[in-house]
């Protein structure tokens, strides 16, 4: 029988990704274990989902720390005690640095609500509402160096029509998520496991 793999997921508001991840695995459809919830933000909703769902949860402020590279190495001493096999972030509203990314190379994954390359960054579905285009999504990617460019995983699309609010788009936007990204992380972690 083999051993689930150990995620920790990152989040710094909400967490319905990361809530919609323990569905995933609670229906059996993800085989995985969410061994930490890692959040950057002590107010995150994130904190309380964890919590009810029994997921051992890890607060860490970049406030209390003189760099980003402090911060981010206190951090990969957390995940390396927690044997950690991959990250996958949800909501996680910092951009990790290159010494980071380089520690976990190919193993960090990202849900981003556009369809890659278009409307990169944090605004991305308010950026496509305010530009008039007709469709937009989601995209499951690898997290490399360059921000919300690596390896494309998976894109589905969502349309926009003309009595589109940017309330309604964000919801329709959002449970596209909830859905893709669980089975996305299935995906990858399949081709993770040795054969």
């Amino acid at each position: 029988m083999t051993v689930p793999l150990r995620l920790a997921v990152f989040c710094s508001g909400n967490g319905s990704n990361f809530e919609a991840i323990i569905r995933s695995i609670r229906n059996k459809k993800l085989k995985a274990d969410i061994a930490l919830l890692v959040c950057d933000n002590p107010k995150a909703n994130a904190i309380r989902r964890a919590a009810k769902q029994g997921v051992p949860a890890v607060v860490v402020s970049p406030k209390l720390f003189n760099s980003r590279l402090d911060y981010e190495k206190f951090i990969l001493r957390i995940l390396k005690n927690q044997k950690i096999d991959l990250i996958v972030l949800a909501g996680f509203m910092r951009i990790l640095t290159p010494h980071f990314i380089r520690t976990y190379r190919n193993k960090i994954l990202n849900v981003h609500p556009s369809l890659l390359p278009a409307f990169k960054g944090a605004h991305a579905i308010r950026d496509a509402w305010n530009a008039g285009v007709k469709e937009t999504g989601v995209t499951v990617h690898i997290v490399t160096e360059k921000l919300d460019s690596g390896p494309i995983l998976t894109q589905k699309k969502v349309s926009i029509s003309k009595k589109e609010t940017l309330r309604s788009l964000e919801a329709k936007v959002h449970q596209l998520e909830h859905h893709l990204y669980p089975s996305a992380i299935t995906h990858f972690l399949y081709r993770m496991r040795p054969v």
